[in-house]
């Protein structure tokens, strides 16, 4: 078996709808990375977690709650089952551990594996087979006993497989900071006593860490008695002498840090704000990206075809899309929209205007994201209908079991989209996925985000959107910050705060200064060009399409990561 260089970490990885083991964009930018790197021939291996209740079925019942259901699937249909095992300890028990392995092909027929860890099998008591069935689901002990799966077994995993001579651990966030206590363990002997500066030093070469978000509810911690009881006495005794306690906690974002020899945020306005998070720490910047075949559009791609040759090989070439004709532009987005109304049809029995503005709100139910503002000024809307033209918006997104605000904003949402009935129509489509997405951020004419700056780290839909020359009109946080050129490639809600700010979530000054920002700009602005200027809207579309849809891929991302991250040399050309 040839030998990966670099073992990719991840407690989610977005390998289809088919494989419900992901619950959104964490998930979704692993996929992508992984099948980035397949493309380009690079040497990697996954590793995850199999879940066999999935994350969770969403249903919006009648009175616009959201409805939580178990993923029903069969792993053996879509994933293959290996033979090894290994063991680890947790909770003072020993539990063995099992895989599947589901390989992504590039385009140039290049493998990478990615392996799924479980631990429903049948030497472990019911308790241990419960670890790997639901993502994200559970107290802290449950969380923690995930996280000690993915990162105690999987570096053994990995040995078992033949994998022995791995370069460098990619830890995509602290869910998988347990790798590099493993290997420390591994290179004490099977303990984390008198561990010397070398020895951590040793281990931090051999990792690098992706921090995905700035707001401080997404870093998990575990006191130091949960610690104890899932990892034991001596382990939990090891990582307080090497100093991975924050305040009392076990913070597995500072303990994958620790561990690291780069560290990396997600977008240049995310890395200033990790290192204002974290100052003890060295924290670089590599800005995501998507890849390109899974999230184009087939009418796009048939446009691309016709004007832009070897496109797929190379996506920086989309840069040229400034050259098509507008009509094929506008062409190509018409079949998008139409397959999107098509399917909002079939889901929702609703049939949507194709030459009405259609607006797109697609992301985590959660109160920093704000989901909900566009329709927190129901005249504002009805006016911009009045003077200017229709509107429609189409809503998704699934807020997590145990956030009661997310939901309460999916209420919000849908109480909104009945007051409005008769005046601008919003539909709220159930269970978020790729499939639906990727119906979304191409068949929509305006992808929307107004999140709390600066708490969103990246942001990848609208980079999606964007590939499909769909302009976003945003709050400038995250990757929009690098991506906005004003009524170039899209439009900015509001100035740019910097890294600095510090908006509180859910004030209600700050949420109605964007609102009005927000509905001044598509009534003064994107209504207007979209009704009164339609070339002028494609050309908008166009410059999207050209000027961040060739930049903000994974393609780029990845050579980014093996030249900066991994010390690739020479760095394969995706």
């Amino acid at each position: 078996m040839s030998t990966p260089t670099i073992a990719y970490f991840s407690m989610e990885i977005a390998l289809g709808d088919e494989v419900p083991t992901f619950s959104g964009g964490l998930g979704v930018l692993a996929g992508d990375h992984l099948r980035a790197a397949a493309d380009a021939g690079m040497p990697v291996v996954g590793v995850t977690l199999l879940y066999h209740l999935g994350f969770f079925r969403q249903e919006i019942d009648e009175a616009g709650r959201q409805v939580e259901h178990a993923v029903h699937w069969r792993p053996a249909h879509q994933l293959e089952a290996l033979d090894a095992r290994v063991e680890v300890v947790i909770g003072g028990r020993i539990v063995v551990v099992g895989v599947w392995r589901r390989v992504i092909r590039g385009e140039g027929g290049s493998g990478v594996p990615v392996y799924l860890l479980d631990t429903r099998l049948e030497e472990n008591d019911s308790a241990d087979r419960a670890i790997t069935d639901q993502l994200y689901a559970g107290d802290p002990p449950l969380r923690l006993s995930q996280e000690a799966v993915l990162g105690l077994a999987g570096p053994r995993m990995l040995t078992r497989l033949g994998y022995e001579e791995i370069a460098t651990y990619h830890l995509n966030e602290g869910h998988a900071s347990l790798v590099p206590v493993a290997l420390l363990s591994e290179r004490l002997g099977g303990t984390m006593a008198d561990a010397s500066a070398a020895d951590i030093a040793a281990v931090r070469e051999r990792c690098v860490f992706t921090t995905h978000t700035p707001v401080p509810a997404g870093h998990d911690r575990f006191s130091p008695e949960v610690v104890a009881t899932i990892l034991g006495p001596e382990l939990a005794d090891g990582l307080r002498a090497i100093g991975t306690l924050e305040d009392g906690t076990l913070n597995m974002t500072v303990l994958g840090m620790l561990f690291s020899r780069f560290i990396n945020g997600v977008a240049q306005r995310h890395g200033e704000v990790a290192r204002a998070m974290f100052p003890r720490y060295r924290i670089d910047a590599i800005t995501n990206g998507v890849h390109v075949p899974t999230w184009v559009a087939p009418s796009t791609a048939l446009l691309f075809d016709r004007h832009l040759r070897n496109w797929r090989e190379d996506n920086a070439l989309l840069r040229y899309a400034t050259g098509i004709p507008l009509s094929e532009v506008q062409g190509a987005h018409a079949s998008a929209k139409q397959a999107l109304l098509d399917e909002v049809a079939r889901r929702r029995s609703v049939r949507l205007d194709p030459m009405a503005l259609t607006l797109g709100v697609a992301r985590r139910a959660t109160p920093y994201k704000r989901n909900d503002l566009l329709l927190s000024r129901p005249d504002a809307l009805r006016a911009i209908v009045e003077r200017v033209g229709p509107l429609q918006v189409l809503y998704s997104g699934k807020a997590h079991p145990r956030d009661l605000l997310g939901k309460t904003l999916i209420e919000r949402i849908n109480a909104a989209a009945e007051e409005l009935a008769g005046d601008v129509t919003v539909v709220y489509l159930e269970d978020y996925g790729m499939s639906l997405a990727a119906l979304l951020v191409a068949g929509v004419d305006v992808w929307v985000n107004s999140p709390v700056a600066p708490h969103e780290a990246s942001g990848t839909s609208g980079m999606k959107a964007a590939l499909n020359g769909v302009p976003s009109l945003s709050i400038l946080d995250g990757w929009w910050v690098e991506g906005h050129v004003q009524g170039v490639t899209g439009w900015a809600v509001g100035s740019d705060l910097g890294a600095g700010a510090d908006l509180p979530i859910g004030d209600p000054e700050a949420d109605g200064a964007a609102a009005s920002a927000l509905h001044r700009v598509l009534a003064d602005v994107v209504a207007p060009l979209y009704y009164g200027r339609p070339d002028a809207f494609a050309a908008v579309c166009r410059f999207a399409m050209a000027l961040n849809g060739s930049f903000f891929t994974t393609q780029r991302m990845v050579r980014e990561y093996g030249a900066r991250a991994y010390g690739l040399t020479p760095v394969p050309r995706a």
